[in-house]
């Protein structure tokens, strides 16, 4: 059995399942036990039309024959490759970050707030609304010179137990029209910022984006779920050594 994909928060979060050729997604809904111990690592290969197909090659999460990418590294709009001239209406929005990291991003529109959930987003702006992809990537390309748009997984693991400086997002906003404001709560609960680790074993306290955020041992552990792809697993608790938070020994 394989570990080989997963569904963040907004899609129904769970972890997708490789066995025989088919696809079990494991639910990962608060309270629920996980018990799966991480074997050795190697590509997912793809999954098509429900089943999956395997791959040996050593590379993970994905070899280089299954390796989906973007067609730039980065794109500004301004090429003149057919892929960017999605004829859809599409959304611009800054998203918040907890306690003060604002990114800009662009989605299809009528994704915007699947969009935003699939992130983890704490709160989000949407702020302009184009007639195709190319435009809305010139736009975001513009409001990328001022603020971020990406932000790396240690900084959302910085997130998880913080909450939003509203001062810093109304200031944020100020040079923004903005269309409609949402606010996300994932009821993760969290007093402290969890340890990162990568186990598939533990109570589950919850899911923010690809942030899987588990207790285990009297520790609550943030695990990467992408980190999670291409494992194999057996069922069980885990026996690898864990780092413990400071409040674990109290």
């Amino acid at each position: 059995m394989q570990l080989v994909g997963y569904q963040p928060s907004g899609r129904g979060s769970a972890l997708l399942l490789g066995t025989g050729g088919s696809i079990e997604q494991r639910a990962l809904e608060p309270g629920d036990s996980l018990s799966y111990s991480l074997g050795s690592r190697h590509c997912a290969g793809t999954i098509d039309d429900g089943d999956h197909v395997s791959c040996e090659r050593p590379s993970a999460p994905y070899c280089d024959y299954h390796t989906s990418t973007w067609v730039c590294a980065r794109c500004t709009g301004t090429c003149l490759k057919e892929e960017m001239d999605c004829y859809d209406d599409h959304a611009v929005y800054i998203a918040a970050f907890a306690p003060d990291t604002f990114k800009v991003g662009v989605t299809k529109h009528r994704r915007l707030e699947t969009r935003l959930r699939e992130q983890g987003a704490d709160r989000a702006a949407h702020v302009h609304t184009v007639s195709n992809g190319r435009i809305a990537r010139e736009i975001e390309a513009e409001i990328a010179h001022r603020l971020i748009d990406r932000v790396r997984t240690p900084t959302k693991i910085g997130s998880l137990a913080a909450t939003v400086d509203e001062d810093a997002w109304e200031t944020a906003l100020e040079s923004f029209d903005v269309i409609d404001r949402y606010a996300f709560d994932y009821a993760l609960g969290l007093e402290a910022q969890p340890v990162p680790e990568t186990i598939a074993s533990g109570t589950v306290v919850g899911v923010k984006g690809r942030l899987l955020v588990l207790e285990n041992g009297g520790t609550t552990y943030a695990v990467d779920m992408r980190d999670l792809v291409g494992y194999d697993v057996t069922e069980g608790e885990t026996d690898q050594n864990l780092q413990s938070s400071l409040g674990s020994f109290g």
